[in-house]
């Protein structure tokens, strides 16, 4: 199974798109909007609440926040 380029859930396969750029690049999204996301808005996934990658920093922000109150 892909991973989808922005929002990293797997792709099954049959479905979701395929995107490749001038430079040979190839881009997998599992929907269009994550295509829209990424290509047309030019939003980066860091900075969308629901993007995995997204979701994993934050989780990082909270543990060096607690990590800072409990010294």
């Amino acid at each position: 199974m892909t991973k989808c380029n922005y929002c990293g859930k797997d792709i099954e396969k049959g479905t979701g798109k395929m995107y490749v750029e001038i430079t040979g690049n190839v881009l997998n999204f599992c929907s269009s909007k994550c295509e829209k996301g990424m290509l047309k808005l030019g939003r980066k996934s860091r900075n969308v609440k629901w993007t995995k990658e997204a979701q994993d920093l934050k989780k990082v922000k909270t543990a060096a926040k607690k990590g800072a109150k409990n010294d």
